[in-house]
């Protein structure tokens, strides 16, 4: 009857439109009342869910990649990356998705990727003849590559949903791989949409100006380096690097490209405040929502669950992502992971998977869910910088689509794609 509670609630509450934050905290407030638990037990476990100091490194990320967004990062990071792919077919399609790879590295945030790189890049691609639906789901679909290149504040979330005990570094270096292998497959794909639409191509410039927009860019890559650097070094916590991002992305923006204006800077500053509160809010109800689950035993009644169903870890694995994939339509990323994190994490390492590889597919799986309807905001950012519908844009996703889950399926049965490379470090 407590699950039916908390399940219930919640559910009813999200159908009828009610935001994320409020539908975890409501549903769990109604599930302490009725277990007879005193009501204060809900903002305690809000505040603790949001009283880790890991959690600093999210808004100063957030207000790092505003910054650098706002101070013509973008466009040079466009630029770089047109000298380098714009040659290939469908020139701009590639160019918007190697863009996606390295302003991935400065924003950490598949929303922010969207915005950024779609606003650049969509109008450009339209004006030279691409059709808007290709435009947008290149943008769309791309933008999950910076939910795995660092730094990723949703891999920080997930390690604090794990009880703090992953390390946030191995987590970073653990998602390059795979996100470099989500730009290959997305560059195939767009590829072999391109050749079949008959897109143009853009004219290599020639090594001496490819030089030029290196340098160019260089400063916005530094940024990259700095934080990946730092963190896997040791040199500082993830929490440091990014109040060190804040204040490298300030420095370049002001007194290196001297493009950040006031007004800008106060926009980006309010801009950031209201989205770490909106992240926050939501971190600290799904805690609420997360801390009820475990109470109930739903994790061991999961892993019991299973069982019954199967003993093949790989069997495990598949229901695990076919049940991630669907929540991730209907839920935003960040509760998803506080909430999803507790129950199918002991799952995971119950059939022998290591929590870093799991925490890469499930960072991969949910990404996926935010380009997807009907609650994908990744999806509904990219129709918005296009102008066109959520339907003339789903009508022809599918091949990007493809190019998602085969990563998703390629990381999730060869763990060495997310292992490898943190073992390197150790």
């Amino acid at each position: 009857m407590e699950l039916l509670i908390l399940f219930g609630t919640f559910v009813g509450l999200l159908l009828i439109g009610t935001p994320v934050a409020f539908c975890l905290g409501i549903a769990s407030f109604a599930t302490v009342l009725y277990l007879g638990l005193p009501p204060v037990v809900v903002f305690q476990r809000l505040n603790s869910g949001v009283s880790v100091f890991a959690l600093m490194a999210i808004p100063f990320f957030i207000y790092a990649g505003d910054l650098m967004v706002r101070g013509d990062i973008a466009r040079r990071l466009v630029a770089l990356a047109g000298g380098l792919v714009g040659h290939l077919r469908g020139g701009l399609g590639q160019v918007n998705i190697l863009t996606s790879v390295m302003f991935g590295g400065v924003s950490g945030s598949a929303t922010a990727d969207a915005s950024a790189v779609g606003g650049l890049m969509v109008p450009q691609m339209k004006a030279r003849g691409y059709d808007v639906d290709y435009a947008v789901n290149i943008t769309v679909v791309g933008s999950i590559i910076a939910l795995m290149i660092p730094p990723s504040h949703n891999m920080i979330i997930y390690s604090i949903s794990a009880g703090g005990r992953l390390s946030i570094a191995d987590l970073f270096t653990a998602g390059i791989v795979p996100g470099l292998l989500l730009a290959l497959s997305l560059m195939v794909a767009a590829w072999t949409v391109a050749r079949r639409r008959g897109y143009p191509t853009e004219p290599f410039p020639g090594f001496a100006v490819l030089g030029q927009l290196f340098v160019s860019a260089v400063p916005g890559l530094l940024l990259v380096a700095l934080i990946f650097g730092g963190v896997r070094s040791g040199i500082f916590t993830a929490s440091e690097s990014s109040n060190i991002a804040v204040v490298y992305a300030l420095f370049v923006t002001l007194f290196v490209f001297r493009t950040l204006t006031w007004p800008e800077f106060v926009e980006a500053t309010f801009g950031a405040v209201r989205t770490t509160a909106m992240v926050l809010l939501v971190i600290g109800s799904a805690a609420c929502f997360g801390w009820l689950l475990a109470y109930l035993r739903v994790p061991a009644a999961m892993i019991a669950f299973l069982q019954d169903i199967s003993q093949n870890p790989l069997v495990i694995l598949l229901l695990i992502n076919v049940t991630l994939l669907i929540l991730g339509t209907f839920m935003d990323m960040s509760p998803l992971i506080v909430i999803t994190t507790p129950i199918f994490l002991p799952v995971a390492e119950a059939f022998g998977v290591d929590p870093i590889h799991f925490g890469v597919i499930l960072i991969l799986n949910l990404g996926i869910g935010l380009c997807t309807p009907p609650v994908g905001s990744v999806l509904f950012v990219g129709c918005a910088v296009g102008r066109i519908g959520i339907g003339q844009a789903m009508r022809t996703i599918w091949p990007f689509y493809l190019a998602a889950f085969s990563t998703l399926m390629l990381v999730t049965y060869i763990p060495a794609l997310s292992l490898w490379l943190p073992a390197m470090f150790r």
